[in-house]
């Protein structure tokens, strides 16, 4: 199969890629990153070191790239079997003009065959976010080829793939042994592609919210109390007793929220929790504090990982403490090379925290939650 996949950063060549690559798929990456599209297709190969228990170096080999800024990226969609991202939530509208844009040449040169867009985002629903998008850019006469003949397959990503570190091979990449691609199996066109490590659901959201409050919970609390007490990096952090005792009840409590909606198995999922709270400490991932906490104002908004369990606490009558002060943490974070950092810090000295905090995160400012979170935040001081 001809795969195109959107975004050769670390996560696209050590997770997506890679994962295709190894299904005897033919990768193209489709960048803005020329240096990277260069040494790629002068390369045709990169390394992937996977580790964790056990270790290993592995070679991905058989790999293209072309600019996502230039006819060639239409030529490739035009015969594609498969388009997926990796590009960033922020990133993922941008593509949405030039997949139109392929999608129309696609028809007008005759190829009605099945795709299968698989947005592989840390986002809820990605691929459907992205079909909208796209569909603002086709026109209209197009619509109902595509929902003829393209799927776009929503999907849940888990692999932490920390930034690569500093050596003489750019291409190079790390990632931790654990990896996780769920998809929609009701949304395909055509026949499922055989790839190991994509599990098909006909029950997406349970996964999707399994992995927010879960990974994405734990990752960020560990984070913005990790930064409190003047730690750099996610292990230095989860190693501390204190901080990784106020996570596990951090994730307890969503996972209290994910028992009640989805029926999961209590037990199976603290062992879940302790799985996760392990990726943490992986001493052979220096994963930055920075890297996780940044953007701040999009992981406190209502439908991301640390209010959207909050309102799940609140919906089913459950205990939420620990979240509480994750995202009092939250507030507390400070990075001026971060854009939405330095707005949060603007927006509380402005507004105060109770109205910042609604303003942010689409809670009551009144309201008894917004309150003890307040209170909270003026404790961690």
């Amino acid at each position: 199969m001809k795969t195109l996949h959107f975004g050769a950063g670390n996560i696209g060549r050590g997770f997506i890629g890679k994962l295709l690559a190894d299904a005897s798929h033919q990768v193209t990456f489709a960048d803005v990153n020329e240096t990277l599209i260069d040494q790629l297709n002068h390369r045709q190969e990169y390394k992937v070191h996977v580790v964790g228990a056990d270790q290993k170096l592995d070679v991905v080999r058989n790999v293209a790239a072309v600019s996502s800024a230039g006819h060639e990226v239409i030529a490739r969609i035009i015969t594609a079997d498969l388009v997926t991202t990796a590009v960033g939530p922020n990133i993922l509208d941008k593509i949405a003009s030039t997949l139109a844009q392929g999608l129309q040449a696609r028809f007008d040169a005759g190829n009605l065959t099945p795709l299968n867009v698989i947005a592989c985002e840390n986002m809820v629903r990605g691929t459907s976010h992205l079909k909208q998008e796209v569909l603002k850019y086709l026109p209209v006469a197009y619509h109902a080829t595509l929902d003829a003949c393209i799927g776009f397959v929503d999907s849940a990503v888990d692999r932490i793939v920390p930034p690569a570190a500093a050596n003489d091979d750019p291409l190079e990449v790390t990632v931790e042994s654990f990896s996780e691609w769920i998809v929609d199996q009701t949304q395909f066109k055509g026949k499922l592609p055989q790839v190991a490590g994509m599990e098909p659901t006909d029950n997406l959201m349970a996964f999707v919210e399994r992995k927010l409050f879960t990974l994405n919970t734990g990752h960020i609390v560990t984070a913005y109390l990790g930064k409190l007490r003047g730690y750099r990096t996610i292990r230095e952090a989860i190693e501390d007793p204190l901080i990784r005792s106020k996570v596990r009840r951090a994730m307890e409590e969503s996972g209290a929220v994910l028992v009640q909606r989805y029926g999961f198995d209590p037990r199976l999922h603290a062992a879940y929790i302790e799985k996760i709270l392990a990726r943490f400490a992986n001493p052979y991932l220096v994963d930055e504090i920075d890297r996780v906490g940044r953007q701040p104002l999009r992981k406190l908004a209502a439908g991301d990982r640390l209010v959207k369990p909050l309102l799940g606490t609140l919906e089913y009558g459950l205990p939420s403490d620990h979240l509480q002060e994750g995202i009092a943490a939250a507030l507390h974070y400070r990075n001026a090379d971060d854009p939405q950092a330095v707005e949060l810090q603007q927006l509380l000295a402005e507004l105060g925290p109770a109205q910042a905090l609604a303003r942010i995160t689409g809670l009551t400012a009144d309201s008894d939650i917004v309150s003890a979170i307040v209170t909270r935040y003026g404790n961690l001081k």
